[in-house]
């Protein structure tokens, strides 16, 4: 907007979670937390809008002007996004943009590959907006940043469980870890059961 590349439109926090991640990034005491070169701009945008109540966010199902809404969950799995999802995807001219990973088996990686059409509040809707996915936004550490967190710990773990991910990344990072910390780093079985001193 700043650049005039987009035209100046509101831009709708729409995730109660967003909103208190918001609120943190706001405070003064969280302006640190900001990624080095963020302005406080990015929180104090001046068409910045939020949508704190379920009645707010149900209106933007219907916006009257063009917008940007931010909302949860990433993967298109639940919460408000999902109502959202099923009004603009059959339009055209939306654009819904996936952040960050999209787990195989989601919603949000069947959009990502394109899909036609998905399931959403128990009837399928076709998918005719764009459909972007950016990986720039992941809040999640990667690799590198985890392993450096373990180097970083006082006292090195014995063992470390890797819960997250997909099966063969998941192992792969197991096997760093294992390399590089010199512990048992193993990825469970799905229920599988362990013994704890």
């Amino acid at each position: 907007m700043r650049r005039g590349a987009i035209p100046e439109v509101p831009v709708v926090v729409d995730s109660p979670m967003a909103l208190a991640a918001l609120d943190v990034y706001r405070d003064a005491a969280g302006r640190g937390e900001l990624k080095a070169g963020i302005g406080p701009d990015l929180v104090d945008l001046p068409t910045l809008r939020l949508a704190p109540s379920p009645g707010e966010s149900m209106a933007l199902n219907q916006p009257q002007v063009p917008c940007i809404v931010v909302s949860a969950s990433g993967m298109a799995s639940g919460g408000r996004v999902v109502h959202h999802l099923r009004d603009w995807l059959p339009d055209r001219h939306n654009c819904v943009v996936l952040t960050g990973f999209q787990a195989a088996g989601t919603r949000g990686r069947a959009l990502s590959e394109g899909a036609r059409e998905v399931k959403l509040l128990g009837r399928y809707v076709p998918v005719r907006a764009e459909v972007v996915h950016d990986d720039e936004f992941s809040v999640h550490a990667d690799a590198d940043e985890l392993l450096q967190w373990l180097r970083d710990m006082r006292t090195p773990p014995e063992t470390v469980y890797v819960v997250h991910g997909e099966e063969q990344t998941a192992r792969a990072l197991a096997d760093r870890i294992r390399d590089d910390r010199d512990c048992v780093a193993t990825v469970p079985r799905r229920g599988e059961r362990v013994l704890v001193d």
